[in-house]
């Protein structure tokens, strides 16, 4: 291989699976992921939005995911996302019910809607509190019953990990995760099959041909610039924040400064009362021993 590819890159991705050629690979990746999920193992998909490669290379904004439909008319989304932006589940969860609301065109009934499958890769970790790499959501009750088939799937790779590739579902994973290292040369055991050749071979492609890894290039340039750009807009919130902190904590310190001041006023001041309240009761006492001594020297006299 010419150049390491990987196959997260979008253009590397859309290649992959959003083929007609690889329309067999996007139907064993479907298989693979959502198993059991599935009425039935998918024998057959139409690419919707298949991809065009001169289209790509010349549209920066062009949409990453791969959108197909089995012959049952059950609706499936694959997305790479790379970077994680800010509001990625609401994102999520809009794409899917946007799918599945499209359906319905003018006259149709409810009858016409088929369920829908979401499958998200993230190259970045989203659910920061879970060890998990596998999500499923669903739309279901407390109680477990499920409203309608579909769902979302959420992937994180860096999570995933396998000491041994046991099923095609890891073998996908692995393969997202770890593509960029393979050599086309001395391929592992694991990626020993005839779909997992093939994928390799579209990374071949764009090892290899001139065109195609410029475009992968670009595509990875790209992608530094949304993730230098998101870097920086989190510095500055993070430098924002900070300032908004320290704000607070000099105003906190200046209200807790006044605070102090007011209690020692108002600790002044109770001295004062105090000491005012003592002199008066010296006084009190002086004038009573005037008048008791006034008292006992006419007593005397009277006496004499």
């Amino acid at each position: 291989m010419k150049h390491r590819i990987d196959p997260k890159v979008d253009c590397v991705f859309k290649a992959l699976l959003g083929t007609d050629e690889n329309r067999n690979l996007l139907i064993h990746f479907l298989n693979a992921i959502l198993g059991n999920d599935l009425f039935a193992p998918i024998t057959w998909v139409e690419i919707e939005n298949p991809y065009n490669e001169k289209e790509f290379i010349s549209d920066k904004l062009s949409i990453v995911d791969v959108k197909a439909k089995d012959m049952q008319q059950h609706l499936y989304q694959i997305e790479i996302q790379m970077v994680n932006k800010p509001y990625l589940p609401e994102r999520i969860i809009y794409n899917w019910a946007d799918i599945y609301s499209q359906q319905l065109k003018s006259g149709d009934d409810y009858s016409v809607l088929k369920p829908t499958y979401s499958i998200w890769l993230l190259a970045e970790n989203l659910l920061k509190k879970d060890e998990d790499y596998w999500h499923c959501y669903k739309l279901r009750d407390d109680k477990g019953d499920v409203l309608t088939a579909g769902g979302i799937w959420l992937l994180e790779l860096q999570k995933f990990h396998a000491n041994l590739i046991n099923n095609e579902q890891q073998r996908w994973l692995q393969f997202f995760k770890d593509g960029e290292e393979l050599d086309d040369a001395d391929l592992p055991e694991w990626m020993a099959t005839n779909e997992m050749r093939q994928a390799m071979n579209t990374l071949t492609v764009f090892s290899e041909k001139e065109r195609a890894y410029f475009q992968y290039q670009a595509r990875q340039e790209y992608l530094r610039e949304q993730r230098t750009t998101q870097k920086v807009l989190q510095q500055e919130q993070l430098e924002k924040a900070l300032a908004v902190k320290e704000k607070d904590e000099a105003l906190q310190e200046k209200e807790a400064a006044l605070e102090r001041e007011k209690i020692a006023q108002q600790e002044k001041a109770m001295a004062f009362e105090r000491e005012r309240i003592a002199l008066a009761e010296i006084q009190q006492l002086k004038a009573l021993l005037a008048q008791n001594v006034n008292i006992h020297v006419a007593e005397n006299k009277q006496g004499e």
